[in-house]
């Protein structure tokens, strides 16, 4: 049995291929011969069973290998492990064709068939020729092949496994052989096993790491499209733990996109989402390019914040920035769909509350009376413009051209002045 990692087996070959004439065709091919009979299963089962594939095909070619040897050195003598060895080819290739049945019929396949095979090698060469040895990868092989959820599989698999080892052993000492062969041929067939037997096990092994490697990789990129990196990391050395932190002063940014409920009815819900989702797509973009921490959306309502959860001395600047790319990026889309789209945006400086909430499906939020402010600006804003409050005005005063709206009423905190942004100072 033999074990190789397919998606870095095809990356690196694909990468050197690719340099070669014809290179794209030979790729395709053998992407379409790792990938047969795996299309219709989830992309976890996908992947253990090109892992099958690549696994058959290399027995096949091996076995085939061995019949040419074989037959070349001394068919009278070998005829019946030629033969053996041909019917192994067969079924070897017949493997990803089983995959249409159940997704462990590729499997169960390549170990009932090794295990036959591997018996009766040891049957006419004897147990000195070693090839019983290679039921020690039973354990490995059989996770690979048949996954982490078949517990009870993968046992039955080992036990039979370690059952022919000891029958084989015991059972086929060398004056049992049914083919005399010296010891000159015996002695390179053993070490061929056990160096054969180490490499797979090896490999068995860091497949298993890489597996858990990339798993781990995964989660973090999940873990990163949700959360901020600074909060990732405190979550995974205390995931118990509260996290809880104040910020003396940020940016919180709210804005709300009109015009989705009129558009549904004449678009239909699926163009309005796409078109919905394209829009959010260039928020988020705009969001990193300015340093901003997006904090969610809720239907066509986008709320982001500069200054957490690290600091950023310029967080009312960056907030206004990515509130004046907000504007162009509506504009843009309003004109290449000739749609009517309005959106209306309100920022607020001031202290926050912000912290990890809930056990399933988390979030990271923020809190207290400028997150309010923010949200009341936004609603007493424009179409097309950004209105901001005093503390905001306070630290972009000296960037940006105003025109003053007047105040505007606040729950709890009374009313409050507030500014609409016109253009960046041009200075002489």
């Amino acid at each position: 049995m033999a074990l190789v990692r397919v998606g870095g087996w095809r990356g690196c070959i694909g990468r050197a291929m690719n340099r070669l004439p014809g290179s794209s065709t030979l790729v395709r091919v053998l992407t379409r011969l790792l990938e047969a009979g795996t299309h219709n299963y989830p992309e976890d089962t996908r992947r253990r069973l090109k892992i099958v594939n690549c696994v058959a095909y290399l027995i096949g070619i091996l076995t085939a290998c061995y019949v040419i040897q074989y037959s070349i050195s001394d068919y009278e003598t070998y005829h019946l492990l030629i033969w053996l060895n041909a019917g192994l080819t067969t079924l070897a290739f017949i493997v990803p064709y089983s995959h249409r049945f159940s997704d462990i019929a590729g499997g169960l396949i390549i170990v009932f068939v090794e295990y036959f095979a591997l018996f009766v090698i040891t049957m006419l060469l004897g147990r000195d020729a070693g090839s019983h040895l290679h039921y020690f990868m039973a354990p490995a092989a059989a996770f690979v092949v048949f996954g982490l959820n078949r517990p009870v599989v993968v046992v039955i698999t080992v036990t039979i496994g370690v059952g022919l080892l000891a029958i084989a052993h015991f059972s086929f000492p060398p004056e049992k052989a049914w083919i005399a062969v010296d010891y000159e041929t015996l002695n390179p067939l053993f070490v061929q096993t056990v160096v054969t037997i180490s490499l797979l096990i090896g490999a068995s092994v860091w497949y298993a790491f890489r597996l858990a490697e990339q798993a781990k990789a995964e989660i973090d990129v999940l873990l990163h499209n949700i959360l901020p990196v600074g909060i990732v990391s405190r979550l995974k050395q205390a995931p118990d733990a509260l996290i809880a932190d104040g910020h003396a002063r940020v940016s919180v940014i709210f804005t709300d996109i009109s015009g989705f409920v009129a558009l549904s009815l004449d678009m239909g819900p699926e163009k309005v989402v796409r078109l919905l989702n394209d829009i959010v797509r260039e928020f988020d973009r705009l969001a990193e390019i300015h340093g901003v921490e997006k904090i969610k959306t809720i239907g066509d309502a986008y709320m982001a914040v500069a200054g957490v959860p690290e600091s950023k001395p310029d967080h009312a600047l960056a907030a206004v920035k990515l509130a004046l790319g907000m504007l162009d990026v509506v504009e843009t889309i309003k004109a290449e769909n000739r749609i009517e789209l309005r959106i209306r945006i309100g920022i607020a400086t001031g202290p926050v509350m912000a912290g990890v909430i809930g056990t399933k499906k988390f979030s990271y939020d923020v809190w207290g009376d400028t997150v309010n402010l923010a949200s009341r600006l936004e609603g007493a804003s424009e179409p097309g413009r950004i209105l901001i409050c005093e503390a905001t005005h306070d630290d972009v005063g000296m960037v940006y051209t105003f025109e003053p709206a007047g105040d505007i009423e606040v729950k709890g905190q009374g009313a409050k002045p507030a500014w609409f942004v016109n253009a960046p100072i041009v200075l002489p």
